[in-house]
């Protein structure tokens, strides 16, 4: 790892756990305004997302370097994280998934995941409209060898950025596809950081460091991702794919986000991984047990069901002293 990532990293880390400390003390509209009930039922925190989205951001902005690369991960990140957290907020989850929601605007229903999708998709378009291509070093350097070169130029920079688009607006929607389970969205980054790392991905540093340093909020159960923070961590991420990878690269990558996307409205990712012994294990590296949670839900339907029992005795008794 590079100075400048390790120092984008720890710059990161940092500002994810101030910021997650200081909405903490003072979430935005109260404290029940982000709470929401997890797979177990319990309540947990949203303020999470925006938390990794800021120290991602601000890892970002502190990195050095190239100065449009910064500034598009900035701005994927900062977009990503709006728009998430306007689903979060204001969305009723009645509709799911591209399908889901395509659905309900033929019927005449403009849904806040349409709205979400829409605008990540234009976070997207505007990123990889800053961060340019790998391109713009190789086939722009000869456009002044004439028309054709100029030509060959042209297309060539509107190739790279519909394929960037494609992996910011793409990497956001199925990152956010993964954030079922605690720390699942976070252990994928961390998989597609791991790939990107061969290719000198320092972008990748930042929203990575900024994410694990609030992993154990996570994996404990007291706070999740939510949409904002898994869009803004899947937009950052395909914003560092798009910045370091080779145009082949690139296209191979966007295969692989539109092919996850379109199987997850087939099949469910919670099944193929309780059913696939390897990624089971890491579903559950550093969660809670499942079986915690049954025995949890045992121990409180026999109180539950003891308690009734003891009122149905007290009733009968008081019944038979007035007879």
């Amino acid at each position: 790892m590079s100075p400048r990532a390790i120092r984008s990293a720890v710059a990161g880390a940092a500002a994810a756990r101030l910021s997650y400390a200081v909405l903490r003390s003072r979430p935005p509209g109260g404290a029940s305004h982000w709470t929401r009930s997890n797979h177990r039922g319990e309540a947990v925190t949203l303020l999470e997302g925006p938390a990794v989205a800021i120290g991602g951001v601000a890892g970002a902005l502190a990195a050095g370097g190239s100065s449009r690369d910064r500034l598009a991960v900035a701005i994927a990140g900062a977009g990503a994280v709006a728009f998430g957290s306007y689903d979060d907020l204001a969305g009723t989850g009645s509709s799911k998934g591209f399908r889901g929601h395509l659905g309900a605007l033929r019927n005449g229903e403009f849904t806040t995941g349409a709205v979400k999708f829409a605008g990540i998709g234009a976070v997207g378009l505007a990123a990889a409209m800053i961060a340019g291509g790998t391109a713009r070093g190789a086939d722009v350097a000869c456009g002044g060898a004439g028309n054709s070169s100029g030509r060959r130029a042209a297309l060539a920079a509107i190739a790279d950025t519909v394929i960037n688009a494609g992996l910011i607006a793409g990497g956001a929607n199925l990152l956010n596809l993964f954030d079922l389970r605690p720390g699942r969205a976070v252990k994928a980054g961390l998989l597609a950081g791991g790939l990107l790392a061969p290719a000198g991905a320092d972008a990748a540093a930042a929203p990575l460091a900024a994410a694990i340093a609030l992993l154990p909020e996570d994996l404990g159960e007291r706070a999740m991702l939510g949409d904002a923070g898994a869009n803004a961590l899947g937009a950052m991420l395909g914003t560092a794919a798009a910045t370091s990878l080779s145009r082949p690269a690139r296209l191979a990558a966007v295969g692989v986000v539109v092919g996850l996307t379109a199987a997850s409205e087939a099949v469910s990712f919670t099944t193929i991984i309780e059913r696939t012994a390897p990624l089971r294990w890491l579903d559950m590296l550093g969660r809670r047990p499942a079986e915690r949670d049954t025995a949890e839900r045992s121990a409180a339907e026999q109180s539950a069901a003891e308690q009734s029992a003891d009122q149905q005795s007290a009733d009968q008794q008081s019944a038979a002293e007035r007879a």
